[in-house]
């Protein structure tokens, strides 16, 4: 999958992002142009620049830090933060991810793990694609026998603004390969998420 698979149209232009801020708040009846407001637009375009800085990433470089091995147990790592953009309100969602595989001849590092999630969570995305992509990129593309992905999140859209319902968690799953079809491995890694 591209880095820019879900609506990128090309290159960045920051100064046109922040005339776009500033004509928001002036559409919305703030002074962008007070003392308090002047410096806002450059900075939420910075901001955005950054939070979105997955979308100029390719997730899939991760995947040249492996290493051959005949480890064939699943490994999972818990407890990953991520921070993201629900691509429908631009409102974060923040949350923690679990995530495994079960090797088959071929190991990540598992710093590259995290940096999966990371690369995949800036960007503007759905919680449950983001879920997806992550499985996905950790079977077929890696090698493995399977992959299996939990991600616990607070849709901040759920919490400021809409339902209003602070504390809500939305939890999203993704099995690929032999969590997919093993009912015992995939309880036992629900069991490890669950700490």
């Amino acid at each position: 999958m591209s880095g820019r698979d879900i609506g990128s149209r090309g290159s960045k232009d920051p100064e046109r992002a922040g005339r776009g801020v500033f004509e928001i708040l002036a559409a919305l009846g703030i002074d962008p142009a007070s003392p308090e407001f002047r410096e806002t637009p450059k900075r939420v375009a910075e901001s955005y620049e950054f939070l979105f800085s997955g979308l100029e990433e390719e997730p899939e470089r991760y995947l040249e830090e492996s290493f051959p091995g005949e480890y064939r147990d699943p490994v999972m790592i818990r407890d990953i933060p991520l921070y993201s953009m629900c691509e429908h309100h631009l409102i974060p969602f923040i949350g923690k991810a679990h995530v495994g595989y079960a090797p088959d001849g071929r190991v990540i590092g598992l710093s590259e793990i995290a940096r999966i999630v990371e690369a995949y969570a800036r960007r503007p995305q759905l919680q449950e694609r983001l879920t997806a992509q992550i499985a996905d990129l950790l079977f077929e593309p890696l090698g493995s026998r399977g992959s299996m992905v939990v991600i616990e999140a607070e849709q901040l859209c759920m919490t400021m603004r809409g339902v209003q319902k602070p504390g809500s968690v939305t939890v999203t799953t993704a099995a690929r390969g032999v969590y997919e079809s093993d009912a015992t491995l995939r309880s036992e890694f629900t069991a490890h998420a669950r700490g």
